[in-house]
């Protein structure tokens, strides 16, 4: 009996990363759940024989290197890279360049990472998928989302770019562009631990879509046959019409 394909999904200690493992997990895969806080991926990682934690800091050139080695010659198929954030609300004329490093740092540069250290594996493995995680905000520009939102269109086109790049090659590259998410972490980082400002993203949507939604969406993407590739998906919840217009419940 043949071993089951591996997916690597970064970021998987919450949110969607932690999601998508449990689906794919689900579905068979053995999947690598990396992050870096362990504590979580080991508890991710009891919840199922398919799933292994892996400590990774996409920032660091060292501990890409280090997942990469330990993959080295096994069947990995699929990349998933959700790690990233927003980490501001500021207007650029008002914004930190520091955060705008940060956030590039590890939304853009880290996928790249991981694309360099995982592409040769699909290839040695003979087929491969990356994902990438990108969001509405890299289609659409907004107010006081600028660093973030130069990050996601970056994502944008990384995927667009390894799509060109990588055309007669058995690898399919799709990009995940979500709208409203509502997550543990997510507003809460960008506000800086401010959970009534963050709350305030989704006061009045009923709504939102979830982690486990955008970790579907990824499911059925990457278990569609290999000849079929979805270059880029938008979802929204169906209050969020636009990226500003959102249909809130009066309170």
């Amino acid at each position: 009996m043949s071993s089951p394909e591996i997916a690597v999904i970064t970021g998987a200690s919450s949110g969607i990363g932690a999601a998508t493992a449990r689906l794919l997990a689900k579905h068979g895969y053995h999947v690598i759940a990396a992050a870096r806080r362990i504590d979580r991926l080991q508890q991710l990682a009891q919840e199922s024989p398919l799933i292994e934690a892996h400590q990774l800091d996409v920032t660091d050139q060292s501990s890409v290197d280090s997942l990469a080695s330990a993959l080295a010659g096994k069947p990995v198929s699929i990349l998933i890279n959700s790690a990233g954030g927003a980490f501001d609300f500021d207007p650029v004329t008002e914004s930190d360049p520091e955060i705008w490093k940060k956030t590039f740092d590890i939304n853009v540069v880290g996928s790249v990472r991981m694309v360099k250290a995982l592409t040769p594996i699909m290839m040695q493995h003979g087929r491969g998928h990356i994902v990438v995680i990108s969001s509405t905000a890299g289609h659409r520009a907004y107010e006081n989302g600028g660093s973030y939102v130069a990050a996601k269109f970056a994502e944008t086109s990384l995927a667009e770019t390894l799509r060109l790049e990588l055309n007669g090659k058995p690898i399919r590259v799709s990009e995940i562009a979500p709208g409203m998410v509502k997550t543990d972490e997510f507003a809460k980082v960008r506000f800086g631990g401010d959970a009534d400002r963050a709350a305030k993203v989704y006061e009045g949507v009923t709504r939102p879509l979830t982690a486990e939604d955008v970790a579907e969406s990824i499911r059925w993407t990457v278990m569609l046959p290999d000849h079929f590739n979805i270059d880029s998906m938008t979802i929204r919840p169906l209050a969020q019409a636009a990226q500003h217009k959102v249909y809130r419940q009066p309170l």
